[in-house]
Formats: C-alpha cells, sequence, structure tokens
C-alpha cells in the first residue's frame, strides 16, 4: 500500500518539508559608499531598501566604470577575433524546451519563497567544482510543471504504461500505497484566489523568521559533507520551522507540530495542495534530470575511445586524464574531454555558449544548438550500434531524443502517418479511399494492443488473485478519454466534455483535414464516447472484487460473448497460438455483452475513427509544438494548467516510468545510502517481531485465526530499495535486450517502449509468478504493500529524511520509516488485506468469531473518523472509505513504538542515548519519535480541492492522520503526559492491531 496519504484538506492539513529564507537587519550602507565610514572607496554593504549584501558606490568606483571598460574591449575584441576560428560540434538538450541555460541564483533571489528542508538542488549534483549551479524557484515551477483539478483525478501520463498491479479494477484491490502514487489535478474553476489563513501564532511566527535557512539534498546528505552535527543540526531548525511551540500538544497535537507549515511554505497560486511528498516528488525529478544529462554527447571527441570507456565505467561516464569540464548548466550532458588543447577548446565553446544563452529565446537557442550535421548524426548512429545493449544508455538516448525537439519539428506528421497506413488508415484522414469493407474492429483492437493501448477491452497477464502462483489473462471494462464515466452523463461537466471536443476538433485539423469533415468525425466519436461511458459499472457496483471475478475457459467465454472472437484476440496480442481450453478471468462481462451490441449499432467508420483517435491522442505527445498546444489548451480547460511543464520534466517522467530500473541503477549508485537498505530491513524485522507480539496479547482473536496470522507475518516477503540485478551492467541490459532506441527517432522510440512493455507483459503468460521480483523503479518517493505476493516493497526514493538518515536519531528514524514499516505490515490484516492468505490468493481463512470481533473494532475506527469535520469546507470525513489506511496507521505507529522502546531498553551505551536526544529541541527521544511521525503529515490543501476529495479519498487528510492516530494512543498520552479527557488522550480509544 502507498504509504502516503491524499494530500492533506484543510488550513490545518499542512505537511512538507520546506524551510523559509530567515530575515535579517539590514545595517545602513552610507551615502558615501562606506557602511558607515567616510572614504570614497567601493565598500560591501547591506542594503537598506532589499536587505542584500552589494557595493556601495563612491567617485573611485564611478573612475572604475569608464577605466575598466576600456581597458577590456581590445582583449574582448581578440577573443572575439579568436573564437570565430573554432569549431563547434553541439547537442543540444534544452532543459526546458524555451531556454537552454538560467542564469545562476542565489538564495537572495528567492525571495518569498524559501527553501525546502528535504530537497535536492543541482547545487549538491554536479559531478565537480565546475559545474554552475540551477537552483528550484518554486514559485515559478509549480505554476509550469504541475497539474491540478478539484476531484481526485489522475493527472495522465505522457505514454500508456501501467503497472498490472493498477489497472482498472485491481487498483486499490491488489496493492496499496502509502501515499496516492499519481499526482492529482484541479480543474480550472477550482483555482482562485482563496487566502490561506496562518494558523501560527505571532511568536512562532516571529521565532521561525528569526532561524537560518537550511538547505538539504541528497548530493549533500551522503558525501562527506554531511557530518553528523551538520544534519542533526540541520534536523533542529527544520523541524522548529514547522513546530507552533506555543500550541498545546495535549490539545491538538498537529497544530503543535505543524503549526506554522503554512507560514513556511505557503500554496502556489496555482496548486490545490502542497506537502511533503509532492516537494520530495519535484526534486527527485530533478536528481534524475541531471544524471539522464551525463554521458558521451555524439560528434564531440572520438567515439570508439568514448564507448571503449563507456563500457568498462558502469555509470556510464569517462575518466579524464586531464582537466574535466563540464557543461550540465547549458543543458549538455555532463562529459570530460582528453587532450589539452581540444579540452580547452571545448571548454572555450561552452562558457561562451552559456554567456550568450542567458539572453537568447528558448527557440534560438535550440535553433542554434540542436544536432545539426549530417556527419553528427553519422557518428550517433554508429555509437547505437556499437551500445546497442547498454540499458543505461538506452535510457538516456531515449531522454536525448525526447529532448530533440529541432528534429521532431523537422520530422512532421511523417512518422504519424506511416503508423496510421500500417493500422489500415484513419477514416477521418482518408474519408474517400477508407476501405470499410476490410475494417475489423476486434483486428484493430488487438493491434493496438500490441502497442499497451487498453480502448474498449482492457487485457493484461497477471497474477490469479485467487492462485497467486499461476499468471493468467484477464479482461476488465474499457478506459476513457476523460477521467471518469461522470465526466460524460453528468449536466454539470457538459463544459469539461466541450473542451474535449474541442481538443478533437483542433488535433484532426492540425491534420489538415477540411473543418467540416472534422467536425463531423468529432460529434461521432464524441456521441460513441458517451455511450461507451454509458455501459461502464459505476466505482460503486465494482466494490465487491469477488461479485465481478470469474474465471472461466476461453470457449465458455466464447460461449458468454460469442460475438468477440477471443481465441483470435488473444493470439494476436500474446503473439502465440491459443486453445479455447486456456483460462481466463473476467471482471466485466456485462460490459462486453453490452460492448457488442453498441458496436453493432454503430458505423465501422466511427468505431474505425474511436479506436484511432485515443491512439493519436497519446502520440501527439511525440509531435511538434502545435499538437503540444493543442493538449496545453484542453489541460488549461480540464485542469487550469496553464502552460505546458517544461519538456525535461515530461521527458524525465516517461524515461523513469518505462526504462524505471535503468534510471534507477544511475540514482542509487549515486545517491543511494546502502546503510539505509540494511538499516530498513532491521527495523523491518523488528517490526515483525513488534506486530506478533502484539497479536499475542489480542485477546478477540482465537488461536487457530492467530497462528494463521503469524505464518503471514512471517511469509511477508521484503523489497527494500532496489533489486540487485539492476548493479549488473549484463542483467540490466539484458532486461531491455529487445527494447530498441534510436538517439534520433524520438516517435518510433516511443513505440518500441510500449511494445517492450506489452511483450514483457504476456510473456508472464504459462510463466509461474515470481513472487520475488521488482516491478517498481526504485526512484520513486512511495511505499507498497502488494496484498496478492504478501509483499512489502519501499523503494530507494523513499528512504530519504524525513523518513530516515543514518546521522538521526533513532527516534526520528522510528518515528519516519519505522511508522511506514508498520503501516505495510498492517495492511496485510486491515479490512480488505485479511482477505487475502499467506500465500496472497484470495480465500476465507478467518474464523466467524474472528470476523465478527474485527467488524465490531474497525466499526469504531469508522465512527471516530466519521465524526471529524473539515470547518472550512463544512464536510466530515468517511469513516468507511478511510477505514484501511485508519487501521493501518494506528497499528504502524503502535508496532514502531515498540520496537523504538525496545532498542532504547537494549541501549547500555550512554553516548549512544544521548544521542537520542536534538539540541536546541525541548523534547525527550520518545516524544521526538511522536513529533518526527507527526511533521511527515505537515501539508496544505485549499478548501475547494479539500471538498473534492473527500468524495472519494481512501487516506484521511493529514491533519487526522495525526490526531485520529495518536489520539488513540497510549504510548502517545503517556510520554507527552496528557490527561485524560484531554483533546488528545480521551477515556474511549479505538483499537484493531
Amino acid at each position: 500500500m502507498e504509504l502516503g496519504a491524499d494530500k492533506p484538506a484543510n488550513k490545518h492539513d499542512k505537511g512538507s518539508l520546506s524551510v523559509t529564507a530567515a530575515s535579517s537587519p539590514a545595517p545602513n550602507c552610507s551615502e558615501d559608499g562606506g557602511g558607515g565610514g567616510s572614504g570614497g572607496g567601493c565598500t560591501l554593504g547591506i542594503d537598506e531598501r532589499t536587505g542584500r549584501l552589494q557595493w556601495c558606490p563612491g567617485y573611485r568606483f564611478v573612475k572604475f566604470l569608464f577605466v575598466i571598460p576600456a581597458a577590456m574591449l581590445p582583449i574582448g575584441l581578440l577573443f572575439l577575433l579568436l573564437s570565430r576560428f573554432q569549431v563547434v560540434g553541439s547537442v543540444s538538450l534544452a532543459g526546458d524546451g524555451h531556454q537552454l541555460t538560467e542564469p545562476s541564483t542565489t538564495t537572495d533571489d528567492l525571495e518569498g519563497c524559501g527553501e525546502f528542508g528535504y530537497y535536492y538542488t543541482e547545487e549538491h549534483l554536479a559531478t565537480n567544482n565546475n559545474h554552475l549551479t540551477e537552483e528550484i524557484d518554486w514559485a515559478e515551477q509549480t505554476a509550469d510543471d504541475v497539474e491540478r483539478r478539484c476531484e481526485p483525478i489522475p493527472e495522465k501520463g505522457p505514454s500508456e504504461s501501467l503497472d498490472t498491479d493498477d489497472r482498472g479494477l485491481l487498483r486499490g484491490i491488489v496493492r496499496t500505497s502509502f501515499i496516492p502514487s499519481e499526482r492529482r489535478v484541479l480543474p480550472a474553476d477550482c483555482l482562485g484566489e482563496q487566502a490561506q489563513p496562518s494558523t501560527a501564532t505571532e511568536k512562532a511566527v516571529e521565532r521561525s523568521e528569526q532561524l537560518p535557512r537550511v538547505r538539504r539534498s541528497v548530493g549533500w546528505m551522503n558525501d562527506d559533507r554531511s557530518s553528523p552535527e551538520s544534519v542533526r543540526a540541520a534536523q533542529v531548525a527544520i523541524m522548529k520551522q514547522y513546530m507552533d511551540p506555543d500550541a498545546d500538544p495535549c490539545d491538538d497535537f498537529y497544530q503543535y507540530a505543524c503549526g506554522n507549515w503554512d507560514r513556511v511554505n505557503p500554496i502556489p497560486k496555482d496548486k490545490a495542495a502542497l506537502d511533503t511528498f509532492e516537494l520530495l516528488r519535484e526534486s527527485l525529478d530533478l536528481v534524475l534530470k541531471q544524471l539522464l544529462l551525463e554521458g558521451e554527447p555524439a560528434g564531440l571527441h572520438d567515439v570508439e575511445n568514448a564507448l571503449s570507456t563507456v563500457r568498462s565505467q558502469p555509470d556510464g561516464t569517462k575518466k579524464s586524464t586531464s582537466t574535466t569540464t563540464t557543461a550540465a548548466s547549458a543543458g549538455w550532458p555532463t562529459t570530460t574531454v582528453t587532450g589539452g588543447p581540444a579540452q580547452q577548446q571545448l571548454h572555450r565553446v561552452r562558457k561562451r555558449g552559456r554567456a550568450e544563452n542567458r539572453n537568447r529565446s528558448g527557440r534560438a537557442v535550440q535553433n542554434k544548438l540542436i544536432i545539426r550535421s549530417a556527419q553528427v548524426k553519422r557518428v550517433r548512429r554508429k555509437r547505437e550500434l556499437l551500445i546497442n545493449d547498454d540499458a543505461e544508455m538506452k535510457a538516456r538516448h531515449l531522454f536525448v531524443s525526447c529532448m530533440n525537439y529541432e528534429l521532431i519539428e523537422q520530422r512532421g506528421l511523417e512518422p504519424l502517418r506511416t503508423l496510421l497506413h500500417s493500422l489500415g488508415g484513419w477514416p477521418v484522414l482518408e474519408p474517400h479511399t477508407w476501405d470499410e469493407s476490410s475494417f475489423d474492429w476486434l483486428n484493430l483492437t488487438a493491434a493496438l494492443r500490441r502497442y499497451n493501448n487498453d480502448v474498449l477491452i482492457v487485457e493484461w497477464v497477471g497474477p490469479d488473485i485467487k492462485n497467486s502462483d499461476e499468471n493468467i489473462v484477464q479482461f476488465d471494462q474499457t478506459s476513457l478519454g476523460l477521467p471518469t464515466r461522470d465526466y460524460y452523463l453528468q449536466p454539470g461537466n457538459r463544459k469539461y466534455l466541450e473542451a474535449y471536443r474541442q481538443f478533437m476538433l483542433e488535433v484532426i485539423g492540425l491534420l489538415d483535414v477540411p473543418a467540416d469533415t472534422a467536425r463531423q468525425a468529432t460529434d461521432e466519436m464524441i456521441e460513441f464516447e458517451t455511450q461507451l461511458a454509458n455501459i461502464t459499472s459505476t466505482p460503486e457496483e465494482r466494490n465487491n472484487v469477488s461479485t465481478l471475478y470469474r474465471k472461466l475457459m476461453l470457449d465458455q467465454l466464447q460461449e458468454e460473448v460469442p460475438q468477440i472472437n477471443w481465441t483470435h484476440y488473444l493470439t494476436i496480442v500474446t503473439e502465440r497460438p491459443v486453445n479455447g481450453s486456456s483460462f481466463v478471468v473476467m471482471f466485466a462481462m456485462s460490459y462486453m455483452r453490452d460492448l457488442v451490441e453498441l458496436i453493432d449499432q454503430t458505423e465501422p467508420r466511427i468505431v474505425a475513427n474511436y479506436l484511432l483517435w485515443r491512439f493519436v491522442r497519446h502520440r501527439i505527445n511525440n509531435l511538434d509544438d502545435r499538437f503540444l498546444g493543442a493538449k496545453q489548451r484542453f489541460s488549461n480547460a480540464l485542469f487550469g494548467r496553464e502552460r505546458n511543464p517544461p519538456r525535461w520534466k515530461n521527458c524525465v517522467t516517461q524515461v523513469n516510468a518505462n526504462m524505471g530500473m535503468a534510471v534507477g541503477a544511475m540514482f542509487v549508485r549515486r545517491y543511494f545510502d546502502e546503510n539505509s537498505k540494511r538499516d530498513t530491513l532491521t527495523m523491518t524485522h523488528e517490526l515483525q517481531d513488534a506486530f506478533r507480539e502484539i497479536l499475542g496479547r489480542t485477546g478477540w482473536i482465537d488461536m487457530a485465526t492467530r497462528q494463521l496470522a503469524e505464518q503471514k507475518v512471517n511469509a511477508m516477503s521484503l523489497r527494500i530499495g532496489y533489486p540487485d540485478f539492476i548493479l549488473d551492467p549484463e542483467q540490466l541490459s539484458a532486461r531491455y535486450a529487445t527494447l530498441e532506441i534510436h538517439p534520433d527517432r524520438y516517435f518510433e522510440n516511443t513505440l518500441n517502449v510500449l511494445s517492450h512493455i506489452r511483450r514483457t507483459d504476456q510473456e508472464k503468460l504459462g510463466q509461474p509468478v515470481n513472487k520475488t521480483a521488482w516491478h517498481t523503479a526504485p526512484a520513486v518517493v512511495n511505499a507498497y504493500y502488494s496484498r496478492n505476493k504478501n509483499q512489502i516493497m519501499f523503494p530507494a526514493g523513499i528512504l530519504q529524511p524525513p523518513f530516515y538518515h543514518r546521522h538521526l536519531p533513532k527516534a526520528i528514524n522510528y518515528g519516519g520509516i519505522g511508522v511506514v514499516i508498520g503501516h505495510e505490515l498492517t495492511h496485510g490484516f486491515d479490512d480488505k488485506g485479511r482477505l487475502f492468505d499467506r500465500d496472497g490468493n484470495l480465500y476465507r481463512w478467518w474464523s466467524d468469531r474472528a470476523i465478527e470481533e474485527f467488524h465490531e473494532r474497525a466499526a469504531c475506527l469508522v465512527e471516530q473518523y466519521g465524526r471529524y469535520r473539515i470547518a472550512e469546507v463544512d464536510v466530515q470525513l468517511d469513516g468507511e472509505n478511510t477505514q484501511g489506511e485508519n487501521i493501518a496507521d494506528n497499528g504502524g505507529i503502535k508496532q514502531a513504538f515498540l520496537a523504538y522502546s525496545k532498542w532504547l531498553a537494549a541501549q547500555t551505551d550512554r553516548r549512544v542515548l544521548e544521542a537520542e536526544t536534538l539540541p536546541g529541541l525541548n523534547v525527550t527521544r520518545t516524544q521526538l519519535f511522536f513529533l518526527n511521525f507527526a511533521q511527515i503529515w505537515c501539508g496544505a490543501m485549499r478548501p475547494e480541492a479539500t471538498r473534492n476529495k473527500l468524495k472519494t479519498a481512501v487516506h484521511s487528510p493529514g491533519r487526522f492522520r495525526v490526531i485520529g492516530t495518536l489520539s488513540n494512543s497510549e504510548d502517545f498520552a503517556r510520554e507527552y503526559h496528557c490527561p485524560v479527557g484531554s483533546t488528545m488522550n480521551p477515556p474511549g480509544k479505538c483499537s484493531v492491531w
């Protein structure tokens, strides 16, 4: 289950790890040029108006203004003359598609936005000291990089790739996550100028403004600069900035722990929410961008020599025998060049390019610096042949091809037209030549499935939920072009349907289709998709997976729905013979019957147009800016996104989503602390012991069910950090051996990736389920529990502060990743997890009495959380919908504190115990445990977003994940000395585990 919650909900629901800049007194800078002195010299001083350190000019400085330029002019002219003779071969990897470089900013340039306590900055990502740095301007980045909408709907990604555990019906049933794994977005009309009232007291605000700025990055935290003292000092500053120490922890512990959050981290105007996990995800994207920019750009020096070094260096970088120069700040891949003159020449070219690029528009820079010679292209193709089995280089080539916008623009519509022709043609493009008699909707649906496209029929191969050792073909109802069926069927959503219609019309028009033809086709497709939405099941009808599950032979399915040739369809999709005695699982039998009736009543031309529209819609991500502009306008209407995200961000997302193991290998080698893997494994065993102890004290469960529960705990498999194979170049490359990536063919690369994903999925058919396999990319910020594998997974991306750091007190680590471990472990015994046995099979293994007792205790939590009301929106929580997560939160913190208490009791070294407190925080070591747990959930969300999210959320808002959990904790009440009857220590408490 993912670790996180749906984003916090009201002004108290604030939760992210950031630190704002402290304002400091500014001494006067006197008019005579000194800091109060009398000379006319040029000295340093503090500007009274801006508070910034600057030179205060006197009359000597005025002289310098004339003398220095006059002296430098002939030198500059000579440099320019010599530079004209330099040979330049360059590769443009424009960082954001608009501007190749950004001026290096100082912390003073980030007025009003603060800095994040836990985030990666390019300052610490550089591989050597020659990098210019690019700092995150959060206020600007959030306007460009994140999509929003009020209702908690998933943001559509750049490709159709999906983990099989996250397909349709299985989402939330087979796998759970600590936080939502997909970003959520808001419609435009949900974004407003709603005020964010600060919940902090005046003293807390004043105190936070006096604290120093704190920087923390993955590079800094994991190298020699991250001394225990510096890490601990940073942690103290961060925690103090979030706190409202004037609040009574026994009255409102969330206010006490997070009361100053919205002051430190105000929600940007174009975002619905801001919390810890969003900040961590954004900063991780920046890290991955830097890693993908590293490598050897083609055409800059001898390719054969470079490639021989690449093969010998697992990280894909090349050691230099002379001075190393880098150009990451200019959008170049990090590279090294051997040889004095060549190295110096390249350095001069790059240095000049960086200076020029600061004053140019993004497009002008692209036109200058994108791969432009046939010779370079030939070198690239030679390179490709030499390293076609290197997984990390393939990932970098995929990124390079995505970033090479000029070539994408030059190729135009030719790749798309070629693809559509291979699929039989798109009627709207060929109204007079398209042959209706040769059209077969099932053949086209199967052909699109080979590109991992799920239209009309959702098909995948994965573990049978009632026999988790068997991989089996499974079917479900279609996905839709808009987020949910309600967008088509509810009158209040008509404006979104019209925006979708306009988007469709604009894309078709860009393909040179006459306006009348485009309009007619668009209207017909919208009508067809609306009817399609109408025959899909509602979310309420799909709550009980057991009633939807039907396992039957293919011949039986053929009898149930004879209009579909199922054997023929699977033969195309799986690329192997399929016989009628094969078993499949169907989750949408009534939908399939309605589907064939709908198709029979619809003209073949309309069905063909719709199928290919759903495919073309994704392909516009691989086309030029005209198509991306149409997509942006649709996103603006639907999500309120005013501009497309920077190109690099979309490219990073695509590469990590589709080649996550290759990207993970780069991330792990550079930034992952192996101590975290060992320590997390140890803590997991300790948490399992704690759960067994709690289970043994649980009097309401009978002996037979308790024994089976213990067996399930013992059988849980653990996946921590990353799979070992990614650090073996041969094994890693074997995973992507059949995947072809061309550095200059982005359109084809995307198709190859989608085909590779589908082929990998289908190849599992007939193979036993490998329950030890990893399917999640390591470089993600989340944690998971898989019910039908009985498996807990902690990717490398989450093993960072505030969850874990080797130099932080164990109280922080147990209150962070320890609680996460306990949360995921408890998911095996929540309202849905208890339905699956030790092997991950959907099976009734509890006694009737145990089931009855469980429901009684779970009902207490349902009632408790159902009483919580968010005053800003006057909405109560849905205790029923959130009970699984609430059970996991309450069980997780109890197990983590028990494990921490046992660790403390085992310590005999006085120095170890003294290190368990943080100087400057007036809390005990056990209080520190609960404080860090609470601050993980600091965050804030706009009222409208809160109102809509609560309709379907399975996680309680962060405020109530803290208050609800701790008010049920006897340990918390004891350690904070809360009197019985106080808000945080009510006399009646709820407990399941």
